[in-house]
């Protein structure tokens, strides 16, 4: 069960690494070819590789700073942190918006990802 955890949380780092890295290739290594992300409502690898290539056009500095880790089992909870954002920033507004997204792993994939993030509103 150990290994399952330690397996779980190191597919999440890898797919926040993927993403400050600009890897969409990774994906495929990542997510499950079947994957679920309720908050794009879609599924597969390829609707992830379009949401992230549209975020890295609007915003060529993004990257994603895990702040907090949890797992357990298959499932993994992560609050982090958006920094490198294009256009206006209203005061006090640093560190910059918090995503918090809890995904399931199945075979050494992520399978199905919830999340909400703060991005367009003040970080709280």
């Amino acid at each position: 069960m150990r290994d399952e955890a330690q397996g779980a949380g190191a597919v999440g780092l890898r797919m926040y690494e993927a993403f400050n890295g600009r890897d969409l290739a990774a994906l495929e290594t990542i997510l499950a070819p079947d994957f679920v992300s309720h908050p794009l409502r879609t599924t597969g690898v390829e609707a992830v590789a379009d949401a992230w290539s549209a975020m890295f056009e609007a915003h060529p500095g993004i990257r994603v700073c895990v702040e907090d880790m949890l797992v357990d089992r298959d499932r993994v909870a992560v609050r982090s942190v958006l920094h490198g954002l294009s256009g206006p920033r209203p005061d006090g507004a640093e560190p910059g918006p918090v995503m918090k997204e809890i995904f399931r792993v199945r075979h050494g994939r992520i399978a199905e990802l919830w999340g909400l993030s703060s991005l367009g509103r003040p970080a709280g």
